[in-house]
């Protein structure tokens, strides 16, 4: 994701290489903080205070952990903050469906959107340390140990979250499939 030579030109005072590397990070930065939040402008606010912490911070980076998992603490650690602080509110998004041409199946196309929807509001309503799992792991693609470092929780409890997480995914899944479930 980032050279270390780029790292250590940012930690030396380098603003140029600093910019970089902020550029290179800030797109990772707001998935994590949309996925974790599920709101744009909250999901806005936690990174732009994730990429100004890691702005002041760089000079205590040490390499004892991968630099996207220090930033990925950052940023998560804003968000659960930011989470705490406010309630959550139901986001309603509005979709629009593009019908380009007759080639596409629409149905199919439509239950995609359905099945996503389902999926989305499902990891909403899991606990919010069990959600923070969930993104870290599928979304951003971190390892267990990763995950571990980020969250700085011991690895068999990261297997833990993840393991009742998705139970808790799937049969809210499959009670939404036997329509026993409204959004």
């Amino acid at each position: 994701m980032v050279e270390q030579g780029l790292i250590r030109a940012a930690q030396a005072g380098d603003r140029d290489a600093l910019i970089t590397l902020l550029r290179e990070i800030e797109g990772h930065v707001y998935k994590t903080a949309f996925y974790i939040l599920h709101n744009e402008q909250d999901a806005l606010d936690a990174s732009q205070e994730a990429l100004i912490r890691v702005y002041t911070k760089i000079g205590s980076y040490e390499e004892k952990a991968q630099f996207k998992t220090w930033v990925q603490r950052i940023v998560t650690n804003i968000c659960i903050d930011k989470f705490r602080r406010t309630k959550p509110t139901v986001s309603i998004d509005e979709h629009e469906m593009v019908f380009q041409d007759n080639k596409h199946n629409v149905e199919r196309e439509v239950m995609s959107g359905y099945l996503a929807e389902d999926i989305r509001e499902a990891i909403d309503q899991l606990p919010e340390h069990h959600r923070t799992v969930i993104v870290l792991r599928y979304l951003q693609d971190f390892s267990y140990n990763e995950i571990a470092d980020c969250l700085d929780l011991p690895l068999n409890t990261v297997k833990s979250y993840l393991f009742r997480a998705r139970q808790q995914l799937q049969n809210r899944l499959q009670e939404y499939q036997k329509g026993g479930v409204s959004g």
